[in-house]
C-alpha cells in the first residue's frame, strides 16, 4: 500500500468513497473507512513530512471522529458522582501508551468495549511526550483514529499525566518553570486534553517544620495552574484536574498532608471556581518499578491502609473521587483487586505494557537488539555504577520508542496483532480485576460530551511546532 499521500488534494480524492470533506464533513461508508483509509490517514497524521499534511489529516481525522459520536471528554462528571457516593465501587484505569500506540489503544478500545466500560482513559506524562516523540495533537488524533477503526462511540478520555515542575529548574527561576508546564497545558487543551493531572509534588520541602510550609509550593502552584487551566477549558468543558501530595518514590502520603494540601489550596483557588476531581498520593510503588540485577522487578510493600484512609477523607471532605495510585502495572497480577476495595479512584499503567511489548516472542529480536545497541551507545551517561546491564536497560528502553517509532509502525500487521493481542488480554484481566466493567451507561449518565470542532489551521500549526 502506496501509504503517503502526495497532498491533500491527493488525500481527499483517495476518501472520496468513504467521507464527504467540501465543507462540513460527512462520513458516507463508515464500515470501509474503518479498513485501509483510516490506517493510511492516521499514518499520515504521524509520518509524513510535511507539517502541513500532518494538520490536515489530523483536523479531518477529528471531524470524522465527531461526526461517528467519537467525542474528546472531561471525565469531571463521572468523579463529582463519585465524590458525591451516587457512584464508585470500581477503580478507573488510565494507561501510559510509549510505544505501538495505535495498534495499543486499539487493544485498549477492544478491551473496554469487551467489559462494557466507559470509564478508561488514555494518558501521556510530560517526560514521556518527550522521549516518545509524540506531542498532544499526535496523541489525542492516534487515539480517535483508534476509535474510529474498533467502531467506538461515546466519549474518549485523553490525560495528560505528570504535568511537573523541577524542583531545582524552579528554585532557579519560577516563572520560567511555571511558564513551560504553561505552554504545556495550553497545547494539551487544544489538542482535546480534557483531563490534565498537575504534578507540584516535587515541591514539597520535608526540611520545613510543620505540613503546611511543607506542602506550600504544591498547594501554591497547583492552584495557579488550576486557575491558568479554567482559562482556557473549552466553553462547556470542566477539565478534570488532578492534585499530588507525595511524589511517586518518596515516603508515603497521609491524611494529615492530604488536608494541609487541600485546605490551603481551596483557600487560595478564587470563590466558586472548580478545583481537582482527585488526589495523587504515595503508598510505597516507583515509577517502573525498582530491577534487581538480573533485570526482574522487586516485590513492593503496597501500603492499601493509606490508599483507603486518604480516599475516604477525600470524599468526604472535599467531594473528590478518591485518592489515585501511580506506578502500578509492574505489581503482582493478585493486588489489583484491591484497589476497587479500597475505592481507590484511579490507577495509572505504563511500564507493564512496555515490557510485554519488549518481550513478547512477537517482538522482531533483529530490532530489539538494534533498540538495545542505541541506549548503550546514546544513554550510555545514564548508567549507574555498579548496574548490570539487564538493570541498565531495564531502565532507559522507554527511550527506545520515540527513535524507532516508524519502525514499529512499520512492523508486519501480524506482529503488531500478535503483541497487541497479549496485551489486550492483560487489558481484559485489568478491567475485571479493577472491577471496571458495566462502566458504560454511568459513565454516560454522568459525562456529557461536548463536541469541539476541529480548528484546521491550529491542527497544521501543531503538527509544524
Amino acid at each position: 500500500m502506496a501509504l503517503r499521500f502526495m497532498s491533500i488534494e491527493d488525500m481527499e480524492e483517495y476518501l472520496k468513497p468513504y467521507v464527504e470533506t467540501a465543507g462540513e464533513i460527512n462520513v458516507l461508508d463508515p464500515e470501509g473507512l474503518r479498513g485501509e483509509p483510516i490506517d493510511r490517514l492516521i499514518y499520515n497524521a504521524v509520518f509524513h513530512e510535511s507539517g502541513e499534511q500532518r494538520g490536515a489529516a489530523r483536523a479531518l481525522i477529528k471531524g470524522i471522529a465527531l461526526q461517528l459520536g467519537i467525542v474528546l471528554s472531561s471525565i469531571q462528571g463521572l468523579y463529582d458522582a463519585m465524590g458525591r457516593g451516587e457512584a464508585g465501587g470500581f477503580t478507573v484505569p488510565a494507561v501510559n501508551i510509549r510505544g505501538l500506540t495505535y495498534d495499543v489503544s486499539r487493544a485498549l478500545f477492544r478491551a473496554g468495549r469487551a467489559n462494557n466500560s466507559g470509564a478508561f482513559l488514555f494518558e501521556i506524562a510530560k517526560s514521556e511526550i518527550g522521549y516518545t516523540f509524540q506531542e498532544p495533537s499526535e496523541y489525542a488524533v492516534v487515539v480517535l483514529a483508534a476509535a474510529i477503526k474498533e467502531g467506538w462511540r461515546g466519549p474518549v478520555f485523553v490525560q495528560g499525566d505528570h504535568f511537573q515542575l523541577n524542583a531545582k529548574k524552579f528554585a532557579e527561576d519560577p516563572e520560567k518553570e511555571v511558564a513551560g508546564v504553561k505552554e504545556l497545558i495550553k497545547k494539551a487543551i487544544e489538542a482535546g486534553f480534557y483531563n490534565i493531572d498537575i504534578d507540584s509534588s516535587t515541591l514539597v520541602d520535608l526540611d520545613q517544620p510543620d505540613l503546611p510550609s511543607q506542602q506550600k509550593h504544591n498547594y501554591e502552584q497547583a492552584a495557579a495552574l488550576t486557575k491558568y487551566i479554567r482559562e482556557l477549558e473549552p466553553e462547556g468543558i470542566t477539565v478534570s484536574v488532578g492534585g499530588e501530595i507525595g511524589e511517586v518514590g518518596h515516603k508515603n502520603s497521609t491524611v494529615e498532608e492530604l488536608e494541609a494540601y487541600m485546605d490551603n489550596y481551596l483557600k487560595i483557588l478564587p470563590e466558586g471556581m472548580k478545583g481537582i476531581s482527585k488526589i495523587s498520593v504515595q503508598t510505597g510503588t516507583s515509577h517502573g518499578g525498582v530491577p534487581l540485577a538480573d533485570g526482574t522487578v522487586a516485590e513492593v510493600a503496597l501500603d492499601f491502609g493509606t490508599l483507603e484512609a486518604i480516599s475516604k477523607r477525600a470524599r468526604e471532605k472535599y467531594g473528590l473521587s478518591g485518592a489515585v495510585q501511580h506506578g502500578a502495572s509492574t505489581l503482582p497480577d493478585e493486588m489489583f483487586h484491591r484497589f476497587p476495595e479500597t475505592t481507590t479512584s484511579e490507577i495509572h499503567l505504563a511500564t507493564g505494557f512496555q515490557n510485554m511489548t519488549y518481550e513478547s516472542e512477537h517482538f522482531p529480536q533483529e530490532l530489539k537488539r538494534k533498540i538495545y545497541d542505541w541506549l548503550n551507545e546514546n544513554c550510555a551517561g545514564e548508567r549507574k555504577d555498579g548496574q548490570t546491564e539487564e538493570q541498565f536497560i531495564y531502565k532507559t528502553r522507554k527511550k527506545g520508542f520515540g527513535p524507532f517509532k516508524q519502525e514499529l509502525w512499520d512492523l508486519p500487521a501480524e506482529t503488531r496483532d500478535a503483541i497487541c493481542g497479549e496485551i489486550e488480554a492483560k487489558f481484559d484481566f485489568l478491567f475485571k480485576k479493577l472491577n471496571a466493567v458495566n462502566t458504560r451507561e454511568t459513565t454516560e449518565k454522568f459525562v456529557q460530551p461536548v463536541p469541539v470542532a476541529p480548528d484546521v489551521a491550529k491542527e497544521i500549526a501543531a503538527a509544524s511546532d
